[in-house]
């Protein structure tokens, strides 16, 4: 349950630098988390500026061995909140506005170890075989984050299946991720990583790679994409069942964010090769369409309505 205390002033502008970081570098969350009340929204930017700490090491130009040190560094951070040691008048503003969240906020905070363990992953370089294998790194850097979010928004009072809102937040974590990796196939193999499980690499002759704008020799990428796509549309599907468990403005949040993200998917769907040659992005535009139906309800009500039978 949040706080209804009014923050200190310190603590006010720690959360405005995370806000301000959450603007500048957030695109799509941003688009969502605006729909929130202060005191939620606020938390959801301290939750993005902390994560995103984290992920600028994970893409940095450090060495490995530092890479490791740096995240461990922050790995101390998160023990100090844990703990209740950071004071207002700490000089880290998103650890006082993380600190502070998590006093008004039941928020899992582990799940911040999973995203460092998660970035961990990528600065071992590793790959994955299975689709099994790439969802221990998706619920680590996505899911966790799916989980985290939860305790910012609650749950409604009365809701069938509560019990199982932290598996749907994690699931609907899982469909961005898997979004984010399809959109970036080209973009990660520059940067010499490859998330996409090697068995269905195989499966459709890709193993080679993305390293051109085109698939590779002999291959079915458009049959690899449209796999990826379903599997990332059954996960939307089962994570939307959070919805109904959601207040108005909280549920609306999470329609916002996933359907900035099914349509990105729905983009890739139409134009598999796309994603070769440059980032696929909905315009600015359309994800305010796309923020404003949310605030509506409309999509939270036909999402709800299209989940209770089966068919989103």
């Amino acid at each position: 349950m949040e706080g209804s205390t009014q923050s200190s002033a310190p603590v006010q502008a720690a959360y405005s630098y995370c806000e301000a970081v959450t603007g500048r570098q957030a695109r799509n969350f941003a688009y969502g988390i605006r729909l929130l009340p202060t005191d939620k929204r606020q938390a959801m930017s301290a939750l993005y500026a902390f994560s995103r700490r984290v992920d600028d090491i994970g893409d940095g130009e450090l060495a490995p061995e530092a890479k490791r040190n740096r995240l461990e560094s922050t790995r101390d951070v998160l023990e100090r909140i844990r703990r209740g040691a950071v004071q207002e008048d700490d000089t880290d503003p998103v650890a006082v506005a993380l600190a502070d969240a998590a006093r008004r906020f039941p928020l899992p905070l582990a799940g911040l170890d999973e995203l460092i363990d998660g970035v961990l992953m990528d600065v071992r370089g590793e790959t994955y075989e299975t689709w099994d294998d790439l969802k221990v790194y998706c619920r680590c850097v996505a899911g966790a984050i799916g989980r985290l979010s939860l305790g910012v928004f609650g749950t409604q009072p009365g809701a069938r299946c509560v019990e199982r809102a932290a598996e749907y937040a994690d699931t609907l974590g899982l469909a961005l991720q898997l979004t984010n990796i399809l959109r970036d196939v080209r973009e990660d193999a520059a940067n010499g990583r490859t998330y996409l499980p090697a068995d269905d690499l195989a499966k459709f002759g890709c193993s080679a790679g993305f390293h051109t704008a085109t698939p590779p020799p002999g291959s079915d990428f458009a049959g690899l994409v449209h796999f990826e796509v379903r599997r990332a549309r059954t996960l939307f599907a089962e994570g939307y069942r959070l919805l109904p468990m959601l207040d108005r403005r909280s549920g609306a949040c999470v329609a916002a964010m996933a359907g900035i993200y099914r349509r990105l998917l729905d983009r890739i769907e139409r134009d598999p090769e796309a994603v070769l040659r440059g980032r696929v992005s909905l315009p600015g535009r359309e994800k305010a369409y796309v923020a404003v139906r949310g605030l509506s309800g409309l999509d939270a009500r036909h999402i709800t309505r299209q989940t209770l039978r089966g068919r989103v």
